[in-house]
């Protein structure tokens, strides 16, 4: 699989929604409900595996990857559907991270 940009990722979204799907996207506190309930999905599976509050045995294992690609999926649609593009957005994170924090782990 060829290797993608964030902004490739959310070109391939847009694609999805507008085109394929004829759709538009939902308000932005709606998707950022939306991005909550993904990440409240992640922290299940997580403390399931390493923490201390395990699965009951009647429910299914889950899959950390599919719940981290639907973290980056529905960020994606968020950051679309406000104009954000998310390449420049990573960039700038980094500098700020790489300017700040430049001693603090040595």
């Amino acid at each position: 699989m060829a290797t993608r940009t964030l902004r490739d990722v959310q070109q391939e979204i847009d694609t999805l929604i507008k085109g394929e799907w004829q759709s538009d996207y939902w308000a932005p506190l709606s998707n950022l409900a939306r991005l909550t309930e993904e990440v409240g999905e992640l922290a299940r599976e997580i403390n399931h595996r390493y923490g201390e509050k395990p699965k009951k045995a009647s429910e299914g294992e889950g899959e950390i990857a599919a719940e981290m690609g639907d973290i980056l999926f529905t960020l994606a649609l968020l950051a679309n559907s406000i104009n954000v593009d998310l390449d420049t957005a990573f960039e700038e994170v980094m500098a700020k991270y790489q300017r700040r924090d430049a001693q603090r782990w040595k």
